[in-house]
Parts: structure tokens; sequence; C-alpha cells
């Protein structure tokens, strides 16, 4: 059961002021299956108890968006990650329409747990179309997201350059290295950073394309694209580098395969970038039937 107590803390006249026992431990206010599984999660650390209690606060219709998504979180944590999944698909139709973006956020990084890659690109693919519908950040052109209990505002642009790297790291994870190099080369144009860099690095080492793979990474060796100087960054730079020198002569006498992937994907990021606007209430000719190999980019 959860404590009633309060924290004393001494006022100006000498008298102890009470704060609840809710606001020190972060949990929500109340006696709820919610609040008693929040609980269970942050100050008993009891996984097990967390879960059952989640699932009761499910089935009592009590905070059901919160409920369902931290039960997964804690589920993933237990290795449980195939039983998250099927909660989330099973649940989440009783979960509010501000939180279905939420939740596919969760279900991405438990397909990548499960190393689940098609439902993973899928799922991505997904939430580029409702970037390009004007569906994402419902309706609005920024919002909040948290990171290590920090708040921050995310451009629709930030989110589909971010979006774009997980789609070329999981192209990546299947070996499918053209494709993902053209994802990445799309996601680097719309914002650029470090960690994508050296991510398209890799992908043209891959390739063996040498001169263009330490092109790509000299720009985060010299700093000019954003988080050069974070230290993980740096040492991945280096990393890369090390492994580029082994080719030697290589470097200068790579060339870039003719891909000829201009396909509608391609296109419709293109307008996107060129014609950018947060609210858009038409659909983009952008995943049209495409050959085979295009396929695989199309959504």
């Amino acid at each position: 059961m959860m404590k009633n107590y309060n924290n004393g803390l001494c006022t100006k006249k000498g008298e102890m002021k009470q704060d609840p026992y809710h606001v020190i431990h972060k949990l929500p206010p109340g006696d709820s299956p919610y609040v008693r599984a929040k609980y269970a999660q942050l100050v008993e650390k009891d996984p097990e108890a967390a879960i059952v209690l989640f699932w009761k606060a499910i089935n009592a219709g009590d905070r059901v968006d919160s409920a369902l998504k931290d039960m997964a979180v804690v589920l993933k944590q237990q290795d449980r990650s195939e039983e998250a999944i099927e909660a989330i698909k099973s649940f989440r139709e009783r979960c509010s329409k501000q939180a279905q973006e939420s939740l596919d956020n969760v279900l991405i990084d438990l397909y990548k747990k499960c190393g689940k890659l098609e439902e993973q690109i899928e799922l991505l693919k997904q939430k580029l179309r409702m970037i390009y519908q004007g569906e994402a950040f419902n309706g609005k052109p920024t919002k909040t997201a948290r990171s290590h209990g920090r708040k921050f505002q995310v451009t629709i642009k930030q989110e589909t350059s971010r979006i774009l790297g997980n789609l070329g790291w999981a192209y990546m994870q299947q070996t499918n290295y053209a494709i993902a190099e053209i994802v990445y080369h799309k996601a680097q144009q719309i914002d650029p950073d470090a960690n994508k860099a050296c991510n398209l690095c890799l992908c043209l080492l891959k390739q063996a394309r040498y001169s263009e793979a330490k092109s790509v990474l000299e720009d985060v060796l010299q700093g000019k694209v954003s988080g050069s100087d974070d230290p993980k960054s740096k040492s991945r730079a280096e990393e890369l580098l090390k492994e580029l020198e082994q080719f030697g002569s290589f470097l200068y006498t790579s060339s870039s395969p003719q891909l000829n992937l201009e396909d509608a994907f391609i296109e419709g990021l293109d307008k996107l970038m060129n014609e950018w606007t947060p609210f858009r209430s038409r659909r983009l000719p952008i995943f049209e039937e495409i050959s085979p190999c295009r396929d695989q980019l199309a959504c």
C-alpha cells in the first residue's frame, strides 16, 4: 500500500510546512490504480507489481493514455517487448487521438528492441506520411519533447530529419546501403547533425565509396555540423577516420554508382523541403506505385 505521510520543512516562524508525499516522489495525486502503479514503479521499484496495476488502470479506464504507455515501457525494461507490442496494438483504440503519436514512438523502440525491421520501417514511413499530410504534432508546428528531465521544443523539420535518420539506420541494418544513403542525404539536407553524418559516412564506407565517406566525415571533424563537439560524435568520427585511412589510395579513386532512384519518395521529400508549410491540407504525390527496387522506399 502507498504511504500517506508528508515531508516536513521549517517555515520562517519555526513551524513545519508539510509537502504532499506525491510531490516529493513526483507521483500523481490520489489513490487510483494508475497512481498505485506509479508508486510501485518509481518508489517501491517493483516492476511486476507495477505491470499488474497498470493493467488494472487500463481496464478501469483510469488515465489509459499514460497507463498503456508506462506499462509498455516497464515491459520493455523487463525484456518483455513482445508483450508490450501486443498490449499497444490491442488497447491503443481506448487511448485519445493526442496519445497516438507517443504510442507510435514507443512501438518503434519496441520493434527496434525485438529486431522487427520491417515493422519498424513501415511505422517510420507512416509517421512521414502524417508529416506530409499535415497531421503530425496534432496539427501544431512544434511539440514539446523531453530528454533527461529537460523540456525543449521540436520543429516539424527537425522531426522529419530525425525520422529519416531512424529510417536510414533501419535500412542499414538490412544491409540496404544504397537506399539508406539516399534517406540519410535527405535527412542531412533538412536538418544536418554529426550523428547522421557519421551514419552516412559508414553507409558510404560499406559501399566502398571511400572518398565520399571521408568528405562527409570531414564536416564533423571540422565542426561544420550540429553536434560535432559532442564527445561521442567526436570519438566515433575519429574511429571512422582510422577505418577509412586503411584504404589509402582508394580514398581518391572511388566514384558514385549511378543508382537512378529518383522516384516518388525522393520527389516528395524535395517538395516538402522546397515548399515547406507547417499545415498541409492536401496530399502530396509521394508514394505512388513504383518499380520493385523503388518499392523499398515507397510508403
